[in-house]
């Protein structure tokens, strides 16, 4: 990477007037700036160290995630990259981290306040373990989510602490060593402030204190002004212990003219915090899967969800030639996907879930399946899906191939939260006419279209016949840069024209009609004409099979404003579909008070009776920088249009908030549009997942991981501004471990009432497994609902966190010459032992630099052998050992001579001073 690209990544995290260690929202630059720098410079050093691997250059044309993610994809990530997975696992990230300010405002372990190092490192300790097992067990959103938090509170030592003031300049490695003392810690009856009326006094630390370099923080007081005697407060105004004397405080949270100093300090040791636990994951979990849980992986992800009952045949032999076409025609291109998941249900059972990143292995499971028993009754269809949906990653596409109604349909609000939650798309193909015999007469094909609809995808209904027909949907969404254009349904009777925006970046467009007794014209910008009778026209080419209508545009089409003029007496759908960089990701976002205040992800439906505010960005083909943002609105898929345009504020960081005051009644999703700076054309975007508002609010926070066997409470809290009385409560959890909650709750309007509910993993639960909890709020009348989608994690309480110990026993480097230039036909030899003390086993050992060749004994020898031999060109080495609990140890050795020529800064020294000088700035 070139020192200018490196200064433009900092220059996209960093940008804004000020650092801050504030949450998202908060401020123009914040805990996401510190957060940000640190996760693109190891994202860019991992990515160049599995480019190296693989013997192919990293070179980003650009700071874009597009561009970078196109770079560490390789020479094979040709056609269209997406950076829209990375932005959202970034996200994420950063909205874990925010929420630390809103969820634990009070809770001094969480900001290492009031001198509560102990259990403050608790926390980080705790938070990583649950970290590198969700990676283990591919949970990577969990793993995200923990990750933010974590940062948080490694990221507030620094700023909460005296540890600049006393001169450190570097992390405290003991913050991420458990096995290391906390040393020289002040006690509660040691005084360690001076009083500062001011509130603003530039070092308040008592001399003693900074000389005997005593560990102390700030006590902080939201609701009490009480402190220990001569204690540091945290300071600010929503600290009512900084007007308890000694006054003032020590919060390096905010960059003022008293604090400079020590603010730039503490951003910098943050930060550099920040990389050495990121890297300390990355070494654990591996290059790989590192950048997996970061979103840098091809875009597309296919997920089977497959019937399995006697009638099933022919259509698990149409999944399975449509899984094999992927991998065939897809392999070592962009749009080879980056996974591969299969559900099977049957009935009573369903799953297990199979995922894997191996197109041979994902051909070996699907060739298994066989349609078996069944009879002629639903099926387990929901429990399938739920299993997908809380397994697959989000946004993925979901595919269900089933010949009868759902068995589990008491499971349909929940399949309506997790699609919500996690933004997935789920298409049916429904063979058959949907009259096999059913048990409940509540459930029918039209469910399934219902979930379709709610989730933007299709019910595609065909006979077992016309089944190899209807995939072609499958080989056009499970591609890379996937995005909606547009997306509409109508119950019939009236004729309706569309409009839509095609712009310059957009490739393979297609038209998607699915409905009876459809007649339709396309227009495009010129007035070109195309209707249902014509196969194959100007404009493109029509396939028609059941109920679905697929229109694939020629190539060389116009941009500009399109038209669709469609009529039907019959339900319609209408969905527009292309391959574009252009993209946006967004949220629905609450505002919240506090010492930092902020902005926090609404989890389930926006509220009613109040503006709804989204945080929006838009990824283009160069960055948010090359897009022009126009309006940015909600409108209603169904019915008769209704648009509601919102007000836009710029929240730096490549954030937008719209501000929507008359929100559609009914389901809706958000429209944007605007202007690619590259191509000089109007793009047209739209969301996928239906959303509406409610009057009911959930809240319940999860912070911490459960251990298998052990009975976690979370206390939840419900709150209604539509009539009171009795609300019934409904949760579920995928793993269908034991719980236990009140059915039902009598709510005050205006008035939270509190509960809780209790959930116990099993005792064999492997460690790293994820939970998704789904828990919904329903008035007794069903009128008006609302959910909360958690997740937490089951970890085994680990009490070994000493690292593998490395022994260099031997160096043979006398061939290499004292002059680099002449190095290339020497070689060096190292001669090492690896043991782990604690006797949970060494599982791997990898080079983190070097290119040579590492030979080592068995893993399961009590000291294990490791030899590398390089060529003299390449001078240093350091091995890596990860132990079973996820300890790292390392082994570093260079044989580069100080009379050798000068050595050229690495990456992560030149981006810290390149850091510094931004912060030096501001």
């Amino acid at each position: 990477m070139t020192l200018l690209l490196g200064i433009a990544l900092l220059a996209l995290a960093l940008s804004g007037p000020t650092v801050a260690f504030v949450p998202i929202g908060g401020g123009a630059s914040t805990h996401i700036s510190i957060t940000g720098t640190a996760l693109l410079q190891k994202v860019t050093e991992t990515c160049r160290a599995v480019a190296e691997a693989a013997g192919h250059e990293f070179e980003p044309t650009g700071p874009s995630p597009e561009e970078l993610v196109q770079a560490c994809l390789g020479p094979t990530a040709t056609g269209e990259v997406s950076g829209a997975k990375f932005h959202s696992a970034l996200q994420e990230i950063y909205t874990q981290n925010g929420l630390i300010d809103r969820d634990f405002v009070n809770s001094a372990p969480h900001h290492f306040n009031s001198e509560a190092f102990l259990e403050g490192r608790g926390l980080i300790t705790e938070g990583v373990v649950a970290i590198k097992a969700n990676i283990g067990k591919e949970n990577f959103k969990a793993a995200r989510e923990t990750l933010g938090r974590v940062l948080h509170t490694l990221q507030d030592f620094y700023s909460h602490s005296n540890w600049v003031e006393l001169g450190y300049t570097e992390p405290y490695t003991n913050l991420l060593r458990p096995d290391l003392p906390l040393e020289n810690l002040a006690d509660v009856n040691t005084a360690t402030c001076s009083d500062c009326a001011s509130g603003t006094c530039p070092n308040p630390i008592l001399p003693n204190i900074l000389k005997e370099k005593k560990l102390t923080s700030g006590y902080m007081g939201i609701f009490s002004a009480n402190k220990p005697k001569g204690k540091c407060s945290h300071g600010g105004a929503g600290d009512q212990t900084s007007t308890t004397v000694p006054r003032g405080g020590i919060s390096k949270d905010e960059r003022r003219s008293d604090n400079l100093a020590f603010h730039n300090a503490a951003v910098n040791a943050a930060t550099a915090a920040s990389l050495q636990l990121l890297d300390d994951i990355r070494l654990a979990a591996g290059n790989n899967d590192f950048l997996r849980m970061l979103g840098i992986a091809r875009s597309s992800v296919v997920c089977f969800v497959i019937d399995t009952t006697g009638s099933m045949s022919d259509d698990i032999a149409e999944a399975r030639a449509v899984v094999y076409e992927i991998i065939d025609s897809k392999k070592g291109t962009q749009d080879e996907p980056s996974e591969y998941i299969l559900v099977p249900f049957n009935d009573p059972s369903f799953g297990p879930m199979i995922r894997t990143t191996d197109p041979d292995k994902m051909k070996k499971e699907i060739s298994k399946l066989s349609a078996t028993g069944g009879g002629d009754h639903p099926e387990m269809c929901l429990s399938g899906l739920q299993v997908a949906l809380t397994g697959a990653p989000p946004s993925s596409h979901i595919y269900v191939f089933t010949d009868a109604t759902a068995k589990d349909i008491y499971l349909k609000d929940t399949i309506v939260a997790l699609i919500r939650s996690t933004r997935s798309t789920v298409s049916f193909f429904m063979t058959g006419a949907g009259g096999r015999k059913r048990r409940s007469l509540r459930a029918s094909f039209q469910d399934y279209k219902d979930l379709a609809l709610a989730s933007g995808g299709q019910a595609i209904q065909v006979s077992k016949s016309q089944l190899p027909q209807a995939t072609d949907v499958i080989l056009d969404t499970s591609t890379s840069a996937l995005v909606t254009v547009l997306q509409r349904a109508r119950n019939g009777g009236a004729q309706e024209i569309f409009p839509f925006v095609l712009d310059e970046s957009l490739k393979n467009t297609t038209i998607y009609i699915t409905g009876t007794s459809v007649t339709f014209t396309v227009t495009n910008p010129a007035g070109a004409t195309q209707n249902q009778n014509e196969a194959s026209g100007k404009l493109g080419t029509i396939q028609t099979v059941g109920n679905l209508y697929r229109i694939r545009l020629n190539a060389d089409k116009q941009t500009g404003t399109w038209k669709i003029n469609i009529m039907s007496k019959q339900p319609y759908s209408l969905k527009i579909t292309g391959q574009s960089t252009i993209t946006f990701i967004y949220d629905f976002v609450e505002s919240f008070g506090g010492p930092h205040p902020g902005y926090a992800v609404v989890s389930g439906r926006p509220q009613a009776g109040q503006p709804a505010n989204l945080m929006v960005s838009v990824m283009g083909r160069k960055g948010p920088s090359s897009m022009a943002i126009g309006e940015i609105g909600l409108v209603t898929v169904s019915g008769s249009q209704s648009v509601s345009n919102g007000k836009t504020t710029d929240m730096g960081n490549g954030e937008i908030l719209v501000t929507v005051d008359a929100i559609p009644s009914g389901e809706f999703v958000v429209l944007l549009n605007g202007t690619d700076k590259l191509s000089n054309s109007q793009f047209q975007r739209q969301s996928t997942t239906q959303m509406s508002v409610s009057k009911v609010n959930i809240q319940a926070v999860v912070d911490s991981s459960v251990e298998p066997g052990k009975t976690f409470k979370l206390p939840f809290s419900v709150m209604t501004q539509g009539s009171g009385g009795k609300y019934t409560i409904s949760a579920k959890n995928d793993r269908n471990f034991e719980m236990t909650f009140p059915d039902s709750i009598t709510l005050t309007t205006g008035q939270y009432t509190n509960a809780t509910l209790t959930i116990t993993p099993p005792a064999n639960t492997p460690s790293g497994t994820d939970v998704t909890l789904t828990m919904e709020a329903k008035s007794s009348s069903g009128a008006d609902s609302n959910y909360v989608v958690l997740r937490f994690s089951v970890v085994t309480k680990i009490t070994d966190f000493v690292p593998p110990s490395c022994e260099v026993v031997g160096v043979l480097a006398d061939d290499c010459p004292q002059d680099v230039s002449q190095c290339g036909p020497f070689s060096w030899e190292l001669s090492a032992n690896l043991t782990d003390g604690n006797g949970t086993g060494i599982t791997r050992i990898s080079l983190n630099q070097g290119n040579g060749n590492l030979t080592h004994t068995s893993l399961n020898d009590p000291v294990i052998s490791a030899n590398y031999t390089a060529s003299c060109c390449s001078q240093i080495v350091e091995l890596i050992a990860v132990d079973k609990t996820g300890n790292v140890g390392k082994c570093y050795h260079s044989i580069v001579r100080s009379a050798g020529p000068a050595l050229t800064l690495s990456l992560p020294v030149w981006l810290c001073l390149v850091l510094s000088a931004f912060v030096a700035r501001f």
